[in-house]
C-alpha cells in the first residue's frame, strides 16, 4: 500500500509512524496509510514557515493570485475523483463530497482574486504637511488546525486567505480524514509557493499541538473544532498573546411559526437536522414549534423521514450515509439513552443499521415532548438526533431559540414579514436563516457565530483578511 507523507520545507518526508485511514462505509475497505508526525516534525515545519516568510514577501501579487488560481483549476478537474475519495473518508455522500471539492475550488478562486484587490488608505492628517497611509501586511506564521466533517471545504477556507494574503501556513488536518487533506497539499505543493511557504502535519492534537500553538514563531492560530479542544487552545495561544480565530459548537435552533409552509417547513427541518448525518456545527438539532402547526408538522417530518435512504456513501441513492467513525456512533446512541431517560418521546428512528458493508449506519432519530433543560437540548450531540420543543406562541420560540450556550447559527419557517424581520434582528447567532436550512451557507461572505460558538474575527469572504493581516499606519512629513 502506498504510504503517504507528510510536507515539510518543500519535501514530502516520512512520519514517526503510520496511521490507517478507514472507510466508514465499508471498514474493510482501508483507503491508505498516512504517516504521523511527531513533536519534532511539527517543529520542523513552524521552523520552515518561518524561514519562508521572507521568500513569500518576494512573490508578486500576480504570482500568488496565479498560485491560488492553479489549485482551484485542478481541484475543479478533479472534483469527481477527489468527491469519491472525501465520500469514501468521511462518509457523506458522493453527490455532496463532489459537491465539496467544487466549493474548495471556487474559495480558492476568489482569494486568487483577492490578492489582487489588496488596498489602502491614504488621509491627510490634522497636522499640516503630514500624510498618514494605512495599509495590511501579513501576520508571518498561521497554524491551521481543522476538523473532520469538511474534509477539504474548512482547509480550503483557512489555507487560501492565509497564502493569499502573504502568509506561511503549517496545516493539521483531524486525523480521521488525512486522505482530502493530503491530496489538497499535494496539489498546493505544485502550485509555485516557495518551499516552506505551505507544511502539512497529520498528527495527533495532544503530541503536536503544543508545536503549533505555544511556539513563539506562530503568529496566529485558526481552529475549527470541539469547544473542549478550543478553549484549550485558547488558554495556551492568548497566554502568549497569539492572534486567535476559533469556529466551536453549535445547538441550532430552527424554529416553525403556525403560518409557515409545511411542506417549506419540512424539507427546512430534514436537510438542517439530519443530512450529511448530522455531522455540521451549522445542523438544526432543536426544532421549536408552535402549537397550531405542531401535530401536522411532526407527522409530516416523520413520513418524510421514513423516506431517506441510509447507505453507503458511494451507493446511487443513498440519502444519508454512515456516521464517522465508532466513537461518534456510541456518542450519537448514548445521547438517545439519555433523550429516552429524560422522558423524552422517540418517535422515529434512533437504530443502529446493518448494510450489505459493514459500517457505523444510524437510522436518524426524532425525539417530541422534550424541554429546554434536557441534555439532548443543551449539548451539541453532532450527530443525526433531533428534539422537537413546542412552544405557544413566536415570542415563546425566540425565547426558546436564543437559551443556549451557543449562537452559530438559527433558523425560522415562516410566511410573516413581520416576524422574519423581528427574527433577524433579535435571533442571538451570527448567521440567520429564514425559509432555508440552518446548515447552507456560502463561501464569499462572513462566516461565524456568537457566544460559545465563535472566537475572534470572522471567516470566509472579504471578512477574512481582519484575521489573516495586521493594520500598519504609517505617518508621512
Amino acid at each position: 500500500m502506498k504510504p503517504y507523507y507528510n510536507f515539510i520545507a518543500g519535501e514530502w518526508v516520512q512520519g514517526a509512524r503510520t496511521l490507517q485511514n478507514i472507510n466508514p462505509s465499508d471498514t474493510s475497505d482501508v483507503i491508505g496509510e498516512f504517516a504521523q508526525a511527531d513533536a519534532e516534525q511539527a517543529f520542523q515545519a513552524v521552523a520552515a514557515a518561518r524561514q519562508a516568510v521572507p521568500a513569500l514577501a518576494k512573490m508578486t501579487l500576480q504570482a500568488r493570485s496565479d498560485a491560488l488560481d492553479f489549485v482551484s483549476r485542478e481541484l475543479f478537474a478533479r472534483r469527481e475523483e477527489l468527491g469519491t475519495l472525501l465520500a469514501r473518508e468521511e462518509g457523506k455522500t458522493l453527490a455532496d463530497g463532489i459537491g465539496e471539492v467544487a466549493r474548495a475550488s471556487y474559495i480558492f478562486r476568489f482569494f486568487a482574486g483577492e490578492v489582487l484587490h489588496a488596498s489602502g488608505d491614504l488621509i491627510d492628517s490634522v497636522r499640516p504637511g503630514v500624510r498618514v497611509e494605512v495599509t495590511r501586511e501579513p501576520l508571518g506564521v498561521v497554524s491551521i488546525i481543522t476538523p473532520w466533517n469538511f474534509p477539504i471545504a474548512i482547509p480550503a477556507w483557512k489555507i487560501a486567505p492565509a497564502l493569499a494574503f502573504g502568509n506561511a501556513v503549517v496545516f493539521k488536518p483531524a486525523e480521521l480524514v488525512p486522505g482530502s487533506a493530503w491530496a489538497l497539499s499535494e496539489i498546493i505543493s505544485r502550485a509555485g509557493f516557495p518551499a516552506g511557504a505551505f507544511n502539512l502535519v497529520i498528527g495527533k492534537g495532544s503530541e503536536i499541538g503544543s508545536a503549533l500553538i505555544e511556539s513563539p514563531q506562530v503568529d496566529a492560530i485558526t481552529f475549527t473544532g470541539s469547544v473542549s479542544t478550543g478553549k484549550r487552545i485558547a488558554a495556551q495561544a492568548v497566554g502568549r498573546l497569539a492572534k486567535l480565530q476559533m469556529e466551536m459548537g453549535g445547538k441550532n435552533p430552527q424554529i416553525i411559526l403556525d403560518d409557515a409552509d409545511l411542506n417549506v417547513a419540512v424539507n427546512v427541518a430534514l436537510q438542517s437536522a439530519f443530512f450529511q448525518t448530522g455531522q455540521r456545527c451549522t445542523a438544526s438539532s432543536r426544532l421549536i414549534v408552535t402549537d397550531g402547526i405542531h401535530d401536522r408538522f411532526v407527522n409530516a417530518l416523520h413520513e418524510r423521514m421514513q423516506t431517506l435512504r441510509i447507505d453507503h456513501a458511494l451507493k446511487a441513492g443513498t440519502d444519508i450515509g454512515p456516521v464517522v467513525d465508532q466513537s461518534q456512533l456510541d456518542q450519537d446512541l448514548r445521547y438517545i439513552e439519555i433523550g429516552k431517560r429524560e422522558g423524552a418521546k422517540l418517535v422515529f428512528g434512533g437504530e443502529r443499521l446493518q448494510r450489505e458493508t459493514n459500517g457505523f449506519y444510524l437510522q436518524p432519530a426524532l425525539f417530541t415532548e422534550t424541554t429546554a433543560d434536557m441534555q439532548i437540548n443543551r449539548d451539541e450531540i453532532f450527530g443525526p438526533v433531533a428534539s422537537v420543543l413546542r412552544v405557544k406562541d413566536y415570542e415563546e420560540a425566540l425565547a426558546a431559540s436564543n437559551d443556549t450556550q451557543f449562537g452559530l447559527s438559527a433558523g425560522i419557517a415562516t410566511t410573516s414579514l413581520k416576524y422574519a424581520e423581528h427574527f433577524k434582528r433579535h435571533a442571538e447567532a451570527g448567521m440567520v436563516m429564514v425559509n432555508l436550512p440552518t446548515a447552507g451557507v456560502d463561501y464569499h461572505v462572513p462566516f461565524g457565530g456568537r457566544k460559545g460558538s465563535s472566537y475572534g474575527p470572522r471567516e470566509q469572504g472579504k471578512a477574512a483578511r481582519e484575521f489573516y493581516t495586521t493594520v500598519k499606519t504609517a505617518y508621512i512629513g
